[in-house]
């Protein structure tokens, strides 16, 4: 993971080299569609992950539903084995639809493990590609600024979606906030409060397109309601 991160890390630097090559205006409107790219990105996986049905038999719903201490030996036991079953996938469906039920959960998470999967299975495999891209062809200026602001808010969506349920933030996270480019935890309460609305998490500019799809979705049984807890 760490030979990851420092990979992620110097290939967006070359990437930011590449882009100020060719300055331009027109950077901050690309930026700015990445950015919306990015939540809209984070709507959907939230949508697919909060309605995918958890593999049955292998005693999720037992832990989902668990009414003792979750630091218990018994606990912990029943968790490990049902982990061991899962595959990356798998579990993460199962901690999507665990936050529900416990959104703090989500936020006492570390970022290393909120956004590891995704450097190594998306991030830094898409910066590459554009190295690689910049490296063969002529590549706009404007271009690479939004390719690497919809690379950043994918690789952060899940930090950015566990920020919403902890009250204490660094305050980058809250200056972000201020200026529209994250959402607040009240705007995420509507999500939770239903279910059924709004699943962007990063600035939530996303979710006008995104209601529309998913009640589309479900009217059609897509998506179901058994989808969201894990079954017997």
């Amino acid at each position: 993971m760490r030979i990851a991160i420092i990979l992620l890390l110097l290939s967006v630097a070359a990437n930011l080299g590449f882009a100020v090559t060719d300055p331009s205006w027109w950077m901050i409107p690309a930026a700015l569609a990445g950015w919306y790219g990015a939540d809209m990105l984070s709507g959907m996986v939230h949508m697919l992950m909060d309605y995918f049905p958890a593999r049955l038999g292998v005693g999720l719903d037992r832990i989902y539903f668990y009414q003792g201490s979750r630091v218990s030996e018994e606990y912990q036991g029943m968790f490990r084995a049902s982990m061991k079953q899962l595959n990356p996938f798998e579990r993460l469906v199962y901690d999507f639809k665990n936050h529900h039920p416990r959104p703090h959960a989500l936020g006492r998470r570390t970022m290393l493990r909120q956004i590891g999967s995704t450097i190594v299975a998306g991030s830094l495999p898409v910066s590459l590609l554009l190295n690689a891209a910049c490296l063969i062809w002529p590549v706009p200026g404007w271009f690479i600024a939004g390719a690497l602001s919809l690379l950043i808010g994918g690789t952060f969506a899940q930090y950015f979606h566990g920020t919403l349920h902890r009250d204490d933030n660094p305050w980058i996270i809250n200056a972000m906030r201020k200026a529209g480019l994250l959402m607040t935890p009240a705007a995420h309460q509507l999500h939770h409060d239903t279910l059924r609305r709004d699943f962007a998490t990063n600035c939530g500019w996303s979710n006008a397109l995104l209601n529309p799809i998913f009640a589309f979705a479900y009217k059609r049984a897509w998506l179901r309601d058994e989808g969201l807890e894990p079954q017997g």
